[in-house]
């Protein structure tokens, strides 16, 4: 998976503890997260499971959405991962090429 700018979203679970990130390579920081090499909120919660994310065209532009997303309440959070995930599986496997 080439570099490319993207918000992502992860969780502990169905309905459970989100984060929202934005990186330069999903798969990279989706590893980190997963095996806990980052210390912080994602290890203390066991928020590793990707269940949306979004490509850009541009780092700004992916850190004002991802500004953007953390500012709206939670239900919109679940509706925004439901309409393209709606059993929160895990999109893992989807980049782990």
């Amino acid at each position: 998976m080439a570099k490319q700018p993207v918000v992502y979203i992860l969780a502990s679970g169905k309905n459970g503890t989100l984060y929202i990130g934005v990186s330069s390579n999903l798969r990279a920081r989706t590893w980190q997260h997963r095996n806990h090499e980052v210390a912080g909120f994602t290890s203390k919660y066991d928020v590793v499971r990707l269940v949306h994310y979004e490509f850009y065209s541009t780092i700004p532009d992916a850190i004002k959405r991802e500004k953007r997303l953390k500012k709206w309440n939670r239900a919109w959070k679940i509706n925004l991962i439901e309409s393209k995930n709606p059993l929160w599986e895990d999109l893992w496997p989807e980049i782990a090429f």
